[in-house]
């Protein structure tokens, strides 16, 4: 169990713990494994591609905490309880999860196949992997009785519907996501492991990155900031909330967005 502060000094530090970051192989994700080893965890990568995750590996030990990469399809749940499983096998155990994988659509509802494929693909990845992951980590960390952190990784499309931009999958489980924060959060608690979430706008990482000045000057123009913030920002929330300085935070949807969420698109 992280001890509540008695000061500032050592208040952000996270030597000696160790984090599951999914998806961690590239974009926030990378960003948000950064952070942590920048802070003294050890890094667990769970992803589909490997090449990408060896690439994310070297850059995180440079950091100097371990960093190991792990195949996992978080829709599935034999695939998760093998990787969870192989993770404790090599780190001993997990301090901080964060579930941070996740994929988007641009089709509406009625525009989808019969099958609702692309339902099904987006809610068994952003809301199922979330709570597949959590209930292989929570019980090692229940049964640990040490406590733990539990950080997903939602976004402002589960607060907010952004017009001209159909993505009602996406929309529907971010904010069950947001929901089962809370309801973690209170399951959960009584073994000492807090659950939050970081609801992210536009940042500049995965399909941004990279994108057309102009496609980039839209984006700024909906919400208060004029710029969008980095991978390694909303890493810094997370470091934040795993560490020490929020060991009473806990059942919160904190937002990173550059006030897009406040801004009216009329």
């Amino acid at each position: 169990m992280i001890q509540s502060i008695t000061s500032m000094r050592g208040a952000f530090d996270l030597a000696g713990q160790s984090a599951i970051v999914t998806g961690g192989n590239k974009g926030i994700g990378l960003g948000i494994a950064t952070a942590l080893a920048q802070s003294g965890a050890n890094i667990a990568i769970l992803c589909r591609n490997m090449e990408d995750a060896k690439n994310a590996e070297e850059a995180i030990e440079s950091c100097g905490p371990k960093a190991e990469s792990f195949f996992c399809d978080v829709t599935d749940l034999k695939s998760v309880r093998k990787a969870v499983a192989d993770v404790y096998d090599s780190f001993g155990e997990i301090n901080i999860l964060v579930n941070n994988s996740g994929v988007s659509t641009r089709d509406a509802l009625l525009d989808m196949d019969e099958e609702l494929s692309e339902w099904r693909r987006v809610v068994d990845t952003d809301l199922n992997g979330v709570a597949y992951m959590t209930y292989e980590v929570g019980k090692r960390m229940r049964d640990g009785g040490k406590g733990g952190c539990v950080i997903n990784i939602t976004s402002v499309s589960g607060m907010v519907i952004h017009r001209g931009s159909p993505r009602s999958p996406y929309n529907a489980a971010k904010a069950g996501v947001n929901h089962f924060t809370r309801a973690m959060a209170l399951e959960l608690g009584e073994y000492n492991i807090r659950v939050n979430a970081i609801a992210p706008g536009f940042i500049n990482a995965g399909l941004t990155a990279g994108a057309p000045r102009e496609f980039i000057t839209h984006l700024e123009d909906r919400q208060s900031l004029d710029r969008l913030a980095e991978a390694i920002e909303v890493g810094a929330l997370a470091v934040f909330l795993a560490s020490p300085a929020a060991a009473s935070i806990t059942g919160t949807v904190q937002v990173i967005d550059g006030g897009l969420s406040f801004v009216s698109a009329l």
